[in-house]
């Protein structure tokens, strides 16, 4: 019994050595060849798509994530146009700049003359807002080099940011070009003529633009206006 059951596993390795050396029928020699090609050429086929999708999900990826990040850029105010507070005020014209020089008293008016494309102004932008948040007795004005080229030429303003200082009838205190590692001329300004003083006589001109000739031309619209409602 026990010399059967040794047999039995020698019998059965003498048939898998005997199958093995046997020539395989040519049909089943070309079934396995194609079999195993097809699934190669599939197995290559998946492999190149995978690959492919791995590489085109970042990129799609990265084109929605840039396509948000410029809706919300969008959506935000640019640079210059951001609000610093009540006493910054952005002048559009020369009418509105010399009414707010008439109205501003004796009050110290700061005035900035930026261009949106000056690299030198949106650096110098965050520590002037800073500035008037600090001193909100100053007035300061915004002028846009742009859309005040006639009044700026007329101010001789020939360079970005430039500034100018003004008090009541002193008029123009001092004019300079600023950028941020300079912004200590700025404070040491705002420290020199911030002292209180009471101021006599009508404002003086500004430059070649008057203050005068603007307030009259006020008065007069205001005069003309209330003639109408009255007739």
């Amino acid at each position: 019994m026990a010399d059967a059951i040794i047999r039995l596993p020698l019998a059965f390795h003498a048939l898998r050595c005997s199958s093995q050396s046997l020539p395989a029928a040519p049909f089943l020699a070309s079934s396995i060849s194609s079999l195993s090609n097809s699934s190669s050429s599939s197995s290559s086929c998946l492999s190149v798509a995978g690959v492919a999708g791995l590489a085109f999900r970042p990129r799609k990826r990265l084109a929605a994530l840039k396509a948000q990040a410029a809706v919300a850029e969008a959506d935000q105010p640019k640079w210059w146009e951001k609000n610093c507070g009540p006493n910054m005020i952005d002048i559009h014209s020369t009418q509105e700049f010399l009414s707010a020089l008439g109205q501003a008293g004796d009050r110290l008016v700061i005035v900035e003359f930026y261009g949106t494309w000056c690299a030198s102004c949106r650096a110098l932008f965050p520590k002037l807002c800073r500035t008037a948040q600090e001193h909100p007795e100053i007035l300061f004005l915004k002028v846009n080099f742009d859309e005040n080229k006639p009044m700026c030429k007329n101010l001789n303003v020939k360079v970005l940011p430039y500034f100018h200082f003004y008090r009541g009838a002193d008029g123009q205190l001092e004019s300079f070009s600023c950028s941020l590692a300079k912004f200590q001329k700025i404070k040491d300004g705002i420290q020199q003529h911030s002292t209180a003083r009471c101021s006599i006589g009508p404002p003086r001109g500004v430059g070649d633009l008057n203050l005068e000739p603007a307030a009259s031309g006020l008065m007069d619209k205001a005069t003309g206006s209330s003639a109408a409602a009255s007739s």
